[in-house]
């Protein structure tokens, strides 16, 4: 059935290519940081343990949110180990970091989730597409606040 929601498909496709980047980034982050939940280890086990559960929680429930307003828009989300390779800019880790380290990534995950979503707002914007704006400065302040705590406690 056609959209007719006053964005363009063009427009729509656009905005829809970015959100997928979004995804899988933040897919990407979850995954880290659930892994990272699982095998802390050290003197602030609890603190991390507990921080990380926190954070891959919210990113959890970020994935239905971005996947959502990607249907929404009328086109599928990726949803495969290998589209999510492709389209992240978060690598990932294959070993156990020591936890200053898995910090220190995370802080980079969560920065290059920024990064991405600060690309996606010129096509959000253009196309007068409130939600996907709104929902792209929501995630924005998450990302960058989650950023600043784990940079905290690297100080």
């Amino acid at each position: 059935m056609k959209i007719d929601i006053g964005i363009s498909a063009d427009d729509r496709k656009a905005i829809t290519e970015g959100l997928s980047r979004v995804l899988a980034d933040t897919f990407a982050l979850y995954l880290k940081t659930h892994s990272f939940h699982w095998n802390v280890t050290g003197p602030m086990f609890n603190t991390l343990h507990t921080m990380f559960m926190t954070q891959y929680t919210e990113l959890w429930t970020a994935l239905d949110e971005v996947a959502e307003r990607i249907r929404a828009l009328g086109h599928p989300a990726p949803g495969s180990f290998s589209q999510f390779g492709a389209l992240a800019s978060i690598t990932e880790e294959a070993g156990v970091p020591k936890a200053d380290d898995m910090i220190r990534q995370l802080v980079e995950g969560h920065e290059a989730a920024a990064r991405t979503i600060r690309a996606v707002f010129k096509a959000a914007e253009s196309a007068n597409d409130q939600p996907t704006a709104d929902l792209l400065t929501q995630r924005l302040q998450i990302h960058e606040k989650t950023a600043w705590m784990l940079r905290s406690l690297l100080e």
